[in-house]
């Protein structure tokens, strides 16, 4: 995927945009990201996998994000197969900020994370797209733990007990029954930061309705500060076991993230969520 071939695609479908600069901005394992002149970017598969979660997005999170306290890359145009491109891909609104790994979370990111998790975890409708991944029983997702733990362990021997301990504790606590629309990939990387304020949650292809206890690991995931952790906590409520389950997946996903040896940022990103996992609350 090239600027080239995002340029004949927009020529082709929307030649009104074609003539926008086109900058590239950043890949992930499903998806390049280009700036489209000042106010857009290009969203576009590189892979089978992402054009299935890009669907997905054009589907679904207009209704989705709706009513949310911070804004989100809802799809203004949808693309289709074409230049001999295979799949599907949307023009987005390009929000200005850091990735929260990068830009870190001022006083107040606690409060703007739960009020941002509370307007969005509400009731699903039965239609609504499940995720295997992201949202279900940790029961599920033991056998994954147990596959990466070891090289987990390996890369950061000084975080195995504590993801251990909070996993064991996360599977002992009991499960939720309410499937609430989710996020699903809540980390460091999709929620963008500027001049210390939350500024957007980006990257939506798992969204998902389950358990919202997997996205409430964002709370570790983003943020430094002890203190605006527990007013996190504090602002969205929720009883002990949501909180030991959602303790459970920020360790799941730590261990899945910090044997990744091909990009510097993951595996750092879960060792800060470990240590802050030891800190607390």
């Amino acid at each position: 995927m090239t600027p080239r071939l995002a340029r004949a695609l927009l020529s082709a479908q929307h030649p009104d945009l074609a003539r926008l600069p086109i900058v590239h901005v950043e890949h992930g394992w499903d998806n390049v990201m280009f700036r489209l002149g000042e106010r857009l970017a290009l969203r576009i598969p590189r892979r089978r996998e992402g054009a299935l979660l890009i669907l997905k997005e054009q589907r679904w999170l207009g209704e989705v994000a709706q009513g949310l306290p911070l804004p989100a890359p809802v799809p203004v145009r949808a693309g289709k197969p074409g230049e001999g491109y295979p799949w599907s891909w949307s023009v987005v609104p390009w929000f200005e900020g850091e990735p929260a790994d990068l830009a870190r979370p001022g006083p107040g990111s606690g409060e703007a994370l739960a009020e941002f998790m509370r307007a969005l975890h509400r009731p699903a409708p039965p239609e609504a797209p499940p995720n295997p991944w992201r949202g279900v029983p940790l029961a599920s997702r033991a056998d994954a733990f147990e596959a990466r733990f070891g090289a987990a362990a390996s890369a950061a021997p000084e975080c195995a007990l504590v993801l251990r301990r909070l996993w064991t504790a996360a599977l002992e606590a009991p499960a939720g029954g309410v499937r609430l629309w989710l996020h699903g990939d809540p980390h460091a990387r999709n929620v963008l930061v500027r001049d210390q304020a939350l500024a957007a949650v980006i990257d939506w292809g798992d969204l998902a309705a389950g358990d919202p206890a997997s996205d409430l690991a964002a709370v570790w995931m983003l943020l430094p500060d002890r203190a605006e952790r527990a007013a996190a906590m504090e602002t969205y409520g929720g009883d002990e076991a949501l909180w030991a389950r959602a303790r459970g997946w920020a360790a799941m996903m730590s261990v899945l993230l910090l044997p990744i040896t091909n990009n510097a940022r993951m595996p750092a990103m879960a060792r800060a969520t470990a240590r802050r996992l030891e800190e607390g609350p």
